[in-house]
């Protein structure tokens, strides 16, 4: 049973580690390089560490009903449903499943509130926007009758691209097409659902310093990808004069909302002045590593489900 704990118990090795092993990831050179797959290694690595602290206390919980995780398990249920409850488990054993029940419930609890409370707040932006903005089929976007220099996205099904009038006398037409294209990029891509889990878990544990480490990182990179996306369409140079002229005016973001000029607006100014340098073997490196933490904890919950017993 024993080696049933290593999968998860080296899932939960960054969480271990703590802020530190956050902040060497959210500062490390190759993840602007390659935001798309510094992503992936963020969202492998948090959900990995969640499923290694859940399957870590069943492991904990079943050893002593079972030689095997999977056996264990499957004596556990079968105790429950013939009204046998937890007999053959030991205080200890009793603690370890409340933890994972409790810590289960407990991320759920936060993701689905996160999730309730973020719909909420676009519902009003979409609202606010329809009554003050007009549409212009041009832009497709929405314009606010405002001097304020702003350009955000409203993710979700009933999207909403938004800018100022304010920024229309601001940027030139290159610039604008440039931001615009920014910002479909982040609806199409459903960066906030990306970006969603990171945020419950900021809420689930708010004296986690790495859950916030991994929140701004993931912000990060989620802009980075937009503008490769914009870059590619119209070049690096407008979207960096239009990021250098919304900075000098920005006026804070707004929740619920992708802005173009709320995260790293330097590191993002030097990616795209820059020529980048072509290493395929940096992001298979990053999925490798990605696939690798999350199969020990995966392989570990799905065995009762594989290995069925009689």
């Amino acid at each position: 049973m024993i080696a049933w704990l290593v999968p998860p118990g080296i899932a939960l090795l960054p969480v271990a580690l703590g802020d530190r092993a956050a902040r060497a990831l959210a500062t490390a050179p190759w993840t602007h390089r390659c935001p798309r797959a510094a992503l992936v290694l963020w969202q492998a690595a948090g959900l990995a560490a969640g499923l290694g602290a859940i399957g870590l206390g069943l492991v904990a919980a079943v050893a002593p009903l079972a030689a095997l995780f999977p056996h264990g398990v499957h004596t556990l249920a079968r105790h429950l449903v013939t009204g046998h409850g937890l007999d053959g488990l030991g205080p200890p054993q009793v603690l370890a499943l409340l933890w994972s029940t409790a810590l289960l419930t407990w991320l759920l609890a936060h993701t689905i509130h996160a999730t309730t409370r973020t719909a909420h707040e676009r519902r009003r932006q979409r609202l606010l926007i329809d009554i003050v903005a007009d549409h212009h089929p041009d832009h497709d976007a929405y314009v606010l009758p405002s001097s304020r220099k702003v350009a955000y996205c409203v993710p979700g099904r009933h999207r909403r691209i938004v800018v100022s009038q304010g920024t229309l006398d601001l940027l030139t037409i290159s610039e604008l097409r440039s931001v615009l294209h920014h910002e479909h990029a982040h609806a199409r891509g459903h960066h906030d659902l990306a970006l969603l889990p990171f945020v419950a878990l900021t809420h689930a544990f708010p004296r986690l310093s790495a859950a916030h480490t991994a929140c701004r990182a993931v912000a990060l990179l989620l802009e980075m990808i937009a503008d490769d996306h914009a870059r590619q369409a119209h070049g690096g140079l407008p979207l960096a004069r239009a990021l250098v002229r919304m900075a000098s005016h920005d006026d804070g973001p707004r929740p619920a909302t992708f802005t173009l000029t709320d995260t790293g607006t330097a590191e993002r100014l030097q990616r795209l002045l820059t020529q980048r340098e072509h290493t395929p073997w940096v992001p298979a490196t990053a999925y490798a590593t990605a696939m690798l933490l999350l199969s020990g904890p995966l392989a570990v919950l799905l065995a009762p489900l594989i290995f069925i017993t009689t």
